[in-house]
């Protein structure tokens, strides 16, 4: 299987601020990558260079066989981008914008059209095509972007948070859709802040932060690297806390956590089975109540706390998006 995408070493400032601080990465033909990590670790500053949007300042990087920086326009010919915010032209619609696209293509009059059509159909638009964007719902918009980046059936998809700021249903039916994509063979690279998306998702996930990669693997490899599993209780009663407390500690590998209410609390454990069956028994001798008990393996936020000291929704540095626009605007 080829590397249809291949960046080694990316490095971009913008004053004294590193954006990407050496970004290695690669994306397999017909395989997902995600590239996960919080506001300002650097993910839209790497699609921006990947998509011939931006120059590096140090480093390389080939798609679909193509320097980005060598050759942006042979690049562009050969990429879908669906960026974080649709970028659909709201006075025409959804039919007009997909035919558009065709259009500037280079399509001719009829295939655009024509597949405008089909995509319309293909993301559940049909109904409203004919219809001014503006009235499009977010998660509509949002479909009618992707479409947009299918218009001239590209071998190489770049999403870019393509779920920020829509709503749970509204992500289930993008996931849908990309599900969609993928069973058909397309080679994606996904950004997002989603933990769960990048589970759902990709085949592939590197966990970048502060512009750098900090973790390579698949879901399960990086949910290896935090280790074990958990044991997680709701006490009925606080006033149990105690005992519950006492009863976790025997089988814990890790501190147990408990919070502030003194209800719930967890902690890691080995040998998962044998270790909810002890902390059952102790609770029944201790007369313990709980609302709810189980075992539940690490989950991708878990791993980005363990590599980061911090969880996916802090940052210190500022949001890439807006030292682009800084430096634009300059």
């Amino acid at each position: 299987m080829s590397d249809i995408i291949e960046a080694r070493g990316l490095v971009k400032r913008y004053g004294e601020v590193t954006a990407l601080d050496g970004l290695d990465l690669t994306v397999p033909e017909g395989t997902v990558l995600g590239l996960l990590g919080p506001n300002g670790a650097g993910k839209t500053t790497a699609v921006r260079i990947l998509t011939t949007l931006l120059r590096p300042d140090e480093g390389r990087a080939v798609v679909a066989g193509i320097d980005v920086t060598r050759d942006p326009q042979g690049v562009r010919s050969r990429i879908g981008l669906s960026g974080q915010y649709a970028a659909v032209d709201e006075h025409l619609t959804g039919f007009e914008n997909l035919d558009m696209v065709g259009r500037l293509y280079g399509l001719g009059r009829a295939r655009s059209r024509a597949r405008a059509r089909q995509l319309l159909e293909r993301f559940s638009l049909a109904e409203a095509g004919d219809r001014p964007s503006k009235t499009y719902s977010g998660g509509m918009r949002r479909r009618l972007d992707l479409a947009a980046a299918l218009v001239a059936e590209p071998p190489v998809l770049v999403l870019d948070e393509p779920t920020t700021g829509l709503d749970v249903r509204a992500r289930q039916e993008m996931w849908d859709v990309i599900r969609e994509l993928v069973g058909g063979g397309a080679t994606l690279l996904l950004t997002t802040q989603y933990l769960e998306e990048a589970d759902q998702l990709a085949d592939d996930i590197i966990v970048i932060d502060r512009g750098r990669a900090i973790a390579h693997g698949t879901a399960d490899d990086l949910k290896s690297q935090v280790g074990g599993e958990r044991v997680e209780l709701v006490l009925r009663d606080a006033t149990d806390s105690r005992a519950a407390f006492a009863a976790l500690a025997t089988v814990a590998t890790s501190e147990v956590q408990r919070s502030e209410s003194g209800r719930t609390m967890g902690a890691r454990v080995d040998s998962g089975q044998h270790a909810l069956a002890q902390v059952l028994r102790q609770l029944e001798e201790a007369r313990v109540e709980v609302v709810d008990i189980g075992l539940r393996r690490p989950t991708l936020d878990d791993v980005f706390l363990e590599l980061t000291g911090h969880v996916a929704e802090e940052h210190e540095q500022t949001d890439e998006r807006e030292l682009v626009g800084t430096k634009e605007g300059s």
